[in-house]
């Protein structure tokens, strides 16, 4: 586990909360003490410009890169009248370098093993094992599913799974 990784669990910490969150600070790290982070938290290139609302809940073994941000799209409303707007990151997600997480109405889900790619700004929920890319962001594929407890639909995945490589079989046949 990184550095940042272990601050980041050590921010709720009563006695050492004001320290850690000043070393976080250092980093470019914004991690609030309401924000629920779920165990196996990796932070690469310890986490620069990472930023998390307070509303914010990771899952599991969730993956995020430097620059990232979750937040809310609507920061000229007060924060007392959006309580509402959280983001929920799923098992096993990866929010690669500079990607934008922004929920404005109700609450935003990064399904589990989605992979919102670099610089990519998401808008609207996911569904498990996506890719999504672009700004805004689409979905641009499908991931396979990860073993393990992030694997909750095996048969659809793999039912798309052959529609892929069936697909690619054809083009490539064709091409």
């Amino acid at each position: 586990m990184s550095l940042v990784a272990k601050l980041i669990y050590a921010r709720r910490h009563p006695l050492l909360k004001r320290l850690v969150q000043e070393v976080l600070a250092l980093y470019g790290v914004e991690v609030p003490a309401a924000a629920e982070i779920g165990p196996g938290l990796v932070v690469f290139h310890r986490g620069f410009g990472l930023v998390l609302h307070p509303y914010t809940t990771l899952g599991a073994d969730v993956v995020l890169y430097n620059n990232v941000t979750i937040g809310r799209a609507d920061p000229w409303v007060p924060q007392e009248l959006s309580r509402m707007e959280r983001v929920v990151v799923e098992d096993g997600a990866v929010l690669c370098s500079g990607a934008r997480v922004v929920c404005k109405d109700g609450v935003l889900t990064v399904g589990a093993g989605t992979i919102v790619g670099a610089n990519a700004v998401l808008t609207r929920s996911t569904g498990p094992n996506e890719i999504w890319a672009g700004v805004p962001a689409r979905r641009v594929g499908f991931r396979e599913p990860l073993p393990g407890p992030v694997d909750r639909q095996p048969q659809a995945s793999s039912a798309r799974s052959t529609e892929r490589a069936s697909s690619v079989a054809a083009a490539s046949e064709s091409g």
